[in-house]
């Protein structure tokens, strides 16, 4: 096959060289995992059984069809008999067991999607309409099959075991953040999609994930084919299909050169952050779900800046954590933290972090009811959060972060929920630390434009950049087509940063930055000329952000901020941002 080059948004850097796996939709809803190479007879038992329990159910439906019944309904089941029968639905998915070591849910839906994407070229509309008993044929195989015990769960392949299975770079048309979290324990070594944005919320979790990956690459999903040898350029957002020999050896010592960077930033891990000039940088990490602690020590974070709790809760529309449920998360990462503050942010579903997928969304979700909007209107469900997190509180240092905030009554209100659930552990006896501090998401112009509102009732202040950037300048992070204009250097955007850290330092209370412009080492000495002290981060760009601080002055670097700040030239201000990295 000949090479091709498609290019996307780089969303997260590095380099990944593998065979892609084609990821189609229907396949998100299965477990998958590989099967190690001794084990794989006994998943091809597994669906072979499942195929034999359901040609059962039809053959016991069929015998119990009442007299009377329409002829139409035993047309019906004889028809998702042959369906079964055939080879196409018999022998493929075991064939892909055997060759590609998917367990059999992956193997089924793999094929189920390949057929259906055959049907759909068929000209006869009844012929073509066959593709819906395929399906639910195909259905009540993963029925059985999801109610069967996994054998090969528990012996799913190492990824270091076999370099092929470590090569898998998923290819989809679009993952949701829930979905890529899925993944954090997988063989996969890379993402393409293709829409999305940089800072859409699935690229930041690539990101968290320390995981290359390249987003809007259009028709992706369509022009590369399973198995394909594919190279991800992280850093450029290049997709490279079927590359030559020469290609390939180029980006595997561009791999080597990137793993030895990677290991020589290791040693700065107990070096404490501090300016050339003796200034002293907290730096925090952003997480997901608890055991993203560990990477987060291992990296050198003084603490939690940004726990998005939000991940306990997506594709659990129907079933919500309990408050227990989700106490023994928070607990889980203030215990991990070993007495560092972690920072929870309370619920922020909505825009392209649905609470449940299916369901109908707003006009305009990212200017809906999301967030501590949608936590005011639901004030059972924030409350349940709130004393969760409390509770939580007793175990170590916790800070509760609200996000979204934009109003004086949505301020007061959500203090006002926090001291109802404060109130309500005191009544139930149950111990919760009665001084943790309050902050507020600076994500919205207005908050930012309003701060003394925010200064006088919190206790501290943590700038959402992602958000920040996306409301300021109207461009939906998300949408792929106006990425291009999403602009952290913006003239407006620096100014909103810029004031909201004066007003910080002006009332004496800590201004963090947690959105993706933390991790951004080019903006690392531009944030410490406007004054910031405390970044917070995704644990993989913390070291990186770490060197650059430990080379920094911010005697140097405080005259060109102000003169950035000053300017309204978008090729001056990158130029002279540019500069700063080497000042």
């Amino acid at each position: 096959m000949a090479s091709f080059t498609l290019h996307g948004i780089p969303v997260s850097r590095g380099i990944a060289i593998g065979r892609a796996h084609l990821l189609a939709p229907a396949a998100l809803d299965v477990k998958h995992y590989l099967i190690a190479e001794e084990h794989v007879e006994a998943e091809v038992v597994r669906l072979q059984t499942a195929l034999t329990a359901v040609h059962r159910e039809l053959q016991t439906l069929w015998n119990e069809l009442p007299k009377d019944a329409p002829t139409e309904l035993g047309a019906f089941i004889d028809v998702h008999a042959l369906i079964l029968s055939d080879p196409m639905i018999s022998e493929a998915p075991l064939d892909i067991i055997r060759s590609r070591h998917y367990n059999a849910e992956w193997a089924l839906v793999t094929q189920i999607e390949e057929l259906s994407s055959q049907f759909d070229e068929i000209e006869d509309a009844y012929l073509r309409e066959r593709k819906v008993d395929i399906q639910q044929v195909a259905e009540r195989v993963l029925k059985v099959l999801m109610g069967s015990e996994p054998l090969a769960a528990p012996n799913a392949v190492n990824p270091d075991d076999d370099e092929f299975m470590a090569q898998m770079v998923v290819i989809a048309h679009d993952i949701s953040p829930a979905d890529m979290l899925k993944f954090r324990d997988r063989s996969f070594i890379g993402f393409v999609t293709d829409v999305g944005g940089q800072n859409s919320h699935t690229a930041i979790v690539a990101r968290s994930l320390d995981i290359p990956a390249a987003v809007g690459v259009a028709q992706a999903s369509t022009l590369i084919e399973q198995d394909d040898w594919v190279i991800i350029d992280g850093d450029a957002g290049v997709v490279i299909v079927s590359p030559s020999a020469l290609v390939l050896e180029q980006y595997r010592e561009r791999q080597l050169a990137a793993q030895r960077a990677r290991k020589k930033l290791s040693k700065l891990k107990k070096t404490p952050a501090v300016t050339k000039d003796g200034t002293a940088i907290t730096l925090l990490a952003n997480i997901e779900l608890p055991d993203d602690c560990g990477p987060a020590l291992e990296a050198g974070a003084n603490g939690v800046g940004l726990f998005r709790s939000e991940f306990l809760f997506m594709g659990r529309a129907a079933n919500m954590p309990s408050e227990d449920e989700q106490f023994e998360q928070y607990r889980r990462a203030v215990v991990a933290m070993k007495g560092r503050p972690v920072t929870i942010r309370t619920l922020d579903i909505g825009a392209d972090k649905p609470l449940d997928p299916t369901e109908h969304t707003a006009l305009n979700p990212a200017l809906g009811l999301r967030a501590i909007r949608y936590c005011l209107s639901e004030p059972q469900l924030f409350l349940t959060q709130l004393r969760a997190i409390l509770r939580a509180s007793a175990f170590g240092k916790v800070r509760i972060l609200i996000p979204m905030l934009a109003h004086a009554f949505e301020i007061d209100q959500s203090l006002a929920m926090i001291e109802q659930a404060k109130a309500q552990l005191r009544e139930a006896n149950v111990k919760y630390d009665a001084s943790v501090e309050v902050g507020a998401m600076i994500e919205i112009p207005a908050a930012a434009l309003a701060l003394p509102m925010f200064v006088r009732k919190m206790n501290f202040l943590s700038i959402g950049t992602n958000d920040l950037i996306q409301y300021t300048l109207a461009i939906d992070r998300v949408d792929y087509e106006v990425a291009h204009l999403y602009n952290p250097l913006h003239p407006a955007i620096l100014q909103l940063i810029s004031m909201t850290i004066a007003a910080g330092q002006k009332a004496g209370i800590d201004v963090a930055v947690c959105g993706e412009m933390a991790g951004d080492t080019k903006l690392t000495r531009l944030l410490l000329g406007m004054g910031l002290r405390e970044f917070s981060m995704h644990p993989a760009q913390l070291l990186a952000v770490k060197q650059e601080i430990l080379n920094s002055d911010l005697g140097a670097i405080a005259p060109l901020t102000r003169k950035i700040l000053r300017s309204t030239d978008p090729d001056g201000i990158a130029d002279a941002v540019l500069a700063l990295q080497t000042s």
